[in-house]
């Protein structure tokens, strides 16, 4: 491949000037770490953590022309399993979307996608405003709940029923303790230049290995289950069984599958999760949004909601989407640079390991008008005009953005609409801590109280 003589006349990216150890610090830190970067060394900044044997030189980019830049280009230039965390995270759970290299990701993705575009998903509204309905009618008696909690057990339910026909209400807690374990010691290590050998059996190494596990273990109940009754409804396991090795033309074995199953387990209710989390928190603070919400649910009667009154319900699409953008799901997302590339007016060299930094970006006041306020308006049509589309990366963007956006976007209106139109919510959390072990999850319980919304 040969690099174009424009490129290799930009400068690179300028260092960023912060102490090695603050550094080293922030680059593990994908949300608040990554706005300590931007302050610091700018939109685009480089820092160099050890040779390039040992690590690749980090460039952190928090700008939407930055963002296009990294994430519109195809793998052939930038690409998304090459990168340290990538390679640690294939290696704990496996071949997955996430970490496959492009030959491997394509048939994969061609397989999957029908199964979460506009036209298929609202099979799936059902599932999610059924189990949210039994989560309002339980709220409206009152109580005070971990909200982080309720709503984990909430949208992986829901997934369960939806695409893997299994019930998962009893799993909420090895899964979520399956990706701050697991994806913390890939992460971690994906980030350090210098690691103990993989063989070594550090506790950390055990722990998340035996996280592994528990997942695969799950999954292969889930194949199981799907092998030994062929009516059973479970579309995503059904493609995965219907998929080719695109290496050897032959169908997918039970370990693949099973790798597969693991990602849609982590990322298929995360990311739901923690956007419903969030939203019901903000909303705790502010009784006057909350009851925007509840109203324009309630104008809509006292039936099941459906995919067809999601156009109805923007407002509650305007609080997602403020929700996302303070507390993105995937916080950062990186790319191997495999040959130099033009980055917002930088020179990115081969072997370096760009890093988008959403969250930095979400909150920068440079892009955003009071940027650390929650307000959804800022998300109407009308303020929402003329705003840059890269600046807004709640599923990332490119080829390999989110295949589940309009997945998770069915499922948390459906439910956010659903659970406040019964009941209200007062958030007795201050703050709202997170932690990023790969996603954005909350780093303690989120204490509210619930109870029967007053109807007018």
């Amino acid at each position: 491949m040969v690099t174009r003589p424009e490129v290799t006349a930009l400068p690179l990216a300028p260092r960023n000037p912060l102490p090695y150890r603050r550094r080293l610090t922030a680059a593990r830190r994908f949300d608040t770490g990554l706005e300590l970067l931007r302050d610091s060394g700018g939109s685009v900044t480089r820092s160099v953590l050890g040779p390039r044997w040992i690590a690749p030189p980090l460039v952190f980019v928090s700008s939407p022309q930055g963002a296009h830049d990294v994430l519109a280009r195809t793998d052939a230039f930038a690409e998304r399993a090459a990168t340290p965390i990538s390679l640690e995270l294939r290696r704990l759970v496996g071949d997955n979307l996430l970490v496959v290299p492009h030959r491997e990701w394509l048939p994969r993705r061609r397989a999957l996608q029908p199964i979460f575009t506009k036209q298929h998903v609202p099979r799936f509204a059902g599932h999610m405003a059924g189990v949210a309905e039994q989560l309002a009618d339980r709220w409206a008696r009152g109580a005070a709940v971990d909200l982080d909690a309720e709503c984990r057990a909430l949208t992986l339910r829901a997934l369960g029923h939806s695409i893997l026909a299994t019930d998962l209400t009893d799993r909420a807690e090895v899964v979520g303790a399956a990706l701050r374990i697991g994806g913390k010691w890939a992460a971690d290590r994906g980030m350090r230049p210098v690691n103990l050998p993989r063989w070594w059996p550090t506790r950390g190494q055990r722990r998340a290995r035996a996280a592994s596990a528990g997942l695969h273990a799950l999954a292969a109940d889930i194949l199981r289950a799907c092998r030994a009754d062929p009516t059973r409804d479970a579309p995503l396991v059904r493609a995965l069984m219907q998929t080719a090795d695109p290496q050897t033309g032959q169908p997918l074995t039970d370990r693949a599958i099973c790798d597969e199953l693991v990602l849609f387990l982590l990322a298929g209710h995360d990311t739901t999760s923690t956007v419903l989390t969030y939203a019901l928190w903000a909303l705790g603070h502010r009784p006057d949004l909350q009851q925007r919400v509840a109203a324009e649910a309630e104008a809509l009667g006292d039936r099941r909601l459906t995919h067809e009154d999601v156009p109805k319900l923007c407002y509650t699409v305007q609080v997602l989407h403020e929700a996302m953008r303070l507390c993105p799901p995937a916080p950062a997302v990186g790319r191997m640079v495999m040959d130099d590339i033009e980055v917002d007016g930088y020179r990115l060299p081969a072997g370096s390991c760009a890093i988008v930094a959403i969250y930095a970006m979400h909150r920068d006041p440079a892009l955003w008008e009071d940027p650390l306020s929650f307000d959804p308006d800022r998300f109407s049509p009308e303020r929402s005009r003329g705003r840059d589309r890269w600046q807004y990366l709640p599923f990332g963007g490119g080829p390999r953005g989110c295949m589940g956006d309009h997945f998770a976007m069915l499922e948390a209106t459906l439910a956010l609409a659903t659970i406040l139109r019964r009941a209200k919510v007062l958030s007795l959390s201050a703050d709202f801590p997170t932690i990023t072990p790969l996603t954005m999850i909350a780093a303690a319980p989120i204490r509210a109280r619930v109870g029967l919304r007053a109807v007018a």
